[in-house]
């Protein structure tokens, strides 16, 4: 049995990431191993925040020199590949590395994986300066721009004000997270959080700092320690940091880079004018069914998703809703069923076990960018589709402690608004999550009468 280390010196660092997750290895890490200019484009890729689980993550890669497998699960086998991009590995604490790379003018790329609620975002898209750790991390900036800090906002805020400092020159932030026009969203809460520590500092991101916004796409489960014994009886091969993913995968990018990027292109990235008709088909179609399938198909006693399509009334459930997100996609119709197809392939995949359980993570964060905007589309339209309000119902439910178990940044405030009298529960939530959709009687109505059926044994 061997272990991975690297046999030559890795590449120059040229590129930072920021959320050293599974996702990012099968993706953005796959991709620059993948473009035909890999050896000039290393990334050091950080933890997004501490904590022993995520340094137990860079521990383990950092074993072995960067290097990991990309197991491919496709339904007729396995394939494996040793992806070799990742140059450099670092835990969130490592602070004086965060700002060495980044007052390095051969870094010009940030790109980011730090899911949706990372970006510490108010309702409104701004930056929400009530949350302790994001006014605990304003107040070190301003005493001192160099400190250490927590939140990702104020990581990147802080990155950039060594790089003025420094003199090192423009990059471009490339988010990667599921937020509609995320370059723009995150473009929003640092410059906010800038203005707050310096107006100048703000001044010059405006002027020096390109975004990109991005789609990305590429299912990618948890590895489980069958995984790792399974690849290690393939590949003679001990990793400990190996990611499990399906063959498909798609990468749709638009905006000006401030300097230069890896060819990303000619690794099978979509370069556009605009990513939102790729961006609402996957976050409608793929995203939405998978919150949908976590709340309701969790409640039904389904473990992965492709337990859930092997049942019947989930395969209604999801055809309801994939036919109302659809009728409000501006790709062409030939384009959407091809989509819709691929997803039912994909998600019945028996070999890709994508837990219910780790989808449905952060729902509060996730329904109104996933889901809400269907139904309001819907309701502007004259109609009540059973599909959307169904994963809003199946949402509340979850709260209530049916299905999986809720992990959501603001359990603590959601999960008690969900509690006693059904009816009361839907309308406080729904006063919470959609103030707009809760004076909806319609909508409470529906969502009322399928939160009671989903409920009953």
């Amino acid at each position: 049995m061997s272990e991975l280390r690297r046999d030559a010196a890795p590449p120059p660092v040229r590129h930072v990431h920021l959320g050293l997750g599974n996702f990012f290895r099968a993706h953005q890490a796959w991709y620059t191993d993948h473009a035909p200019d890999a050896s000039d484009w290393g990334i050091a890729a950080f933890n997004s925040r501490p904590s022993a689980r995520s340094d137990a993550v860079a521990a383990a890669l950092k074993a072995q020199d960067g290097l990991y497998t990309v197991v491919t699960r496709g339904s007729a086998g396995d394939t494996f590949e040793v992806v070799r991009s990742i140059a450099q590995v670092h835990t969130a604490d490592e602070w004086d590395a965060w700002l060495g790379y980044l007052t390095d003018p051969r870094v010009q790329v940030i790109t980011t994986t730090v899911t949706e609620a990372g970006y510490e975002r108010s309702a409104d898209g701004d930056l929400d300066v009530d949350l302790p750790a994001v006014r605990a991390d304003l107040a070190t900036l301003r005493n001192d721009p160099t400190a250490a800090v927590v939140t990702v906002p104020a990581r990147l805020v802080a990155g950039l004000a060594a790089r003025r400092a420094a003199g090192a020159g423009p990059l471009t932030i490339v988010p990667c997270d599921n937020l509609p026009d995320n370059g723009a969203a995150v473009a929003r809460v640092v410059a906010g959080l800038a203005r707050l520590v310096d107006p100048s500092l703000a001044d010059w991101i405006a002027g020096t700092v390109a975004y990109a916004t991005t789609m990305v796409d590429r299912i990618t489960p948890e590895a489980t320690d069958q995984d790792r014994a399974d690849a290690q009886a393939a590949t003679g091969v001990h990793d400990r940091s190996l990611v499990v993913t399906e063959p498909f995968t798609e990468w749709v990018i638009s905006g000006e880079f401030a300097v230069g990027r890896p060819h990303w292109q000619d690794a099978g990235a979509t370069f556009t004018d605009d990513v939102a008709p790729f961006e609402e088909r996957k976050l409608w179609l793929l995203n939405g069914a998978h919150s949908l399938l976590a709340y309701a198909g969790s409640i039904r006693g389904h473990v992965t998703v492709a337990d859930t399509m092997r049942d019947e009334r989930c395969l209604a459930w999801l055809e309801a809703w994939w036919d109302a997100a659809s009728r409000h996609l501006t790709v062409p119709t030939v384009e959407i069923d091809a989509y819709r197809a691929a997803l039912t392939e994909r998600f019945a995949n028996p070999r890709m076990r994508h837990r219910l359980d780790q989808i449905a993570w952060d729902g509060s964060q996730k329904l109104p960018i996933r889901v809400l905007p269907t139904l309001r589309r819907e309701r502007a339209a004259g109609r009540l589709p059973a599909g959307a309000t169904l994963a809003v119902a199946a949402w509340v439910c979850h709260l209530r402690g049916f299905g999986a178990t809720v992990t959501d940044t603001r359990a603590a405030e959601l999960v008690p608004l969900a509690a006693g009298s059904l009816p009361d529960a839907v309308r406080r939530v729904l006063t919470t999550l959609a103030p707009d959709l809760a004076a909806d009687e319609a909508v409470v109505a529906a969502v009322i009468d399928q939160a009671r059926e989903l409920a009953e044994p």
